[in-house]
């Protein structure tokens, strides 16, 4: 594995955690809980402004996490890679 894919899975991991905390911004649920909070919340939340099926929101959910997933992999492999091509 080379450093590009490292700092790539790196920025990954703390957008999913940014993206976790902003959802578990307002609630008392214990840390080791936050992940299913934010899970159910944007499950609801996609279901309530959205009138879709439950099953769907509940897919929606999970491609809008593996969204933000990718995304953050990508910047951050692009980003490592401007970096290290001005050394």
């Amino acid at each position: 594995m080379n450093n590009r894919k490292r700092a790539g899975i790196v920025t990954a991991l703390i957008g999913l955690v940014a993206l976790i905390m902003i959802l578990n911004a307002s609630t008392s649920a214990p840390i080791i809980i936050w992940p299913v909070e934010a899970y159910l919340g944007m499950v609801f939340t996609i279901g309530w402004l959205t009138s879709v099926p439950a099953w769907l929101a509940y897919v929606l959910a999970v491609v809008v996490f593996i969204l933000v997933i990718w995304v953050c992999y990508k910047l951050g492999s692009w980003l490592y890679g401007l970096v290290a091509r001005r050394n």
